[in-house]
C-alpha cells in the first residue's frame, strides 16, 4: 500500500497528465468531491449519471436489462433499487449487468472526454477500470464504519448497505491502487479545504 498522510491529500506532485479517475467505496464522499471540483471550474463527468441515462426507456441498455431482469421493470421503467436487489446478491448477476451496461457507459464517457480540454475528472465507483493510458486515480477514503453510518443516514437499509460494501473492493485495495488519496473523515468544510488544496495539482 502506498503511504499517505491521513490529514492531507497524498502525492501532491505536478504532472503533465490531466485526466483523473475519482473513485472510492460506497458513501466515501466521491460525489461531494466531484461537486466541489465542478464548482471550482474543473471539468467533471459522473459515470453514475450516464448509467441512469442508458437505463431509461429510450436508453441503449434498457431492452437487454429489462429482458434479463423483468422483475426490475416497474411501470415501463427500470426500477434501480429493484435491479440492485437482484444483482447485489449474486456476483454472477452483477457481472452480467456490468457486461451489458459498461460498454455503453465507457463509450459515452470517452466521447465526452474527447470534447473537453484541460483537466478532466471522471467519477467512477469501480476499481478495475481502464480508460486508456495516462489516467491517474484519486481515491476518496474513510473508514468502513464511517461509510456504513453515512449510507444509513442517507436512508439506505443497513443490510443493503452491508451487501453493497461486501461486493466492493476492500479499503486496502482502494488505497493500494491510488495515485492520490483524499481523506474524508471530518466535516464537509474540511473536505472542501482538502479538495481546494488539490486544484493546483490537477
Amino acid at each position: 500500500m502506498r503511504q499517505h498522510d491521513e490529514r492531507l491529500p497524498s502525492r501532491l506532485v505536478s504532472v503533465d497528465q490531466h485526466r483523473w479517475i475519482l473513485s472510492g467505496g460506497l458513501a466515501s464522499g466521491k460525489s461531494k468531491v466531484r461537486q466541489i471540483l465542478d464548482s471550482e471550474g474543473i471539468a467533471t463527468i459522473d459515470a453514475d449519471r450516464i448509467g441512469h441515462m442508458i437505463l431509461e426507456p429510450e436508453g441503449p441498455a434498457f431492452a437487454e436489462v429489462a429482458a434479463r431482469w423483468p422483475l426490475a421493470v416497474r411501470n415501463g421503467e427500470i426500477d434501480r433499487p429493484a435491479l440492485a436487489s437482484e444483482v447485489f446478491k449474486d456476483r454472477t448477476e452483477l457481472a452480467a449487468l456490468e457486461s451489458i451496461t459498461h460498454p455503453y457507459i465507457f463509450d459515452m464517457i470517452m466521447a465526452q472526454v474527447e470534447e473537453l480540454e484541460g483537466s478532466v475528472v471522471v467519477e467512477i465507483p469501480l476499481l478495475n477500470i481502464v480508460l486508456g493510458g495516462g489516467w491517474r486515480r484519486i481515491v476518496v477514503d474513510c473508514r468502513d464504519e464511517t461509510r456504513l453510518q453515512r449510507a444509513i443516514d442517507r436512508g439506505m437499509d443497513e443490510g443493503d448497505a452491508r451487501s453493497r460494501m461486501a461486493f466492493q473492493p476492500r479499503r486496502e485495495e482502494w488505497l493500494a491502487d491510488a495515485d492520490l488519496v483524499l481523506p474524508n473523515r471530518g466535516s464537509v468544510s474540511e473536505l472542501r479545504s482538502a479538495v481546494l488544496a488539490l486544484l493546483p495539482h490537477l
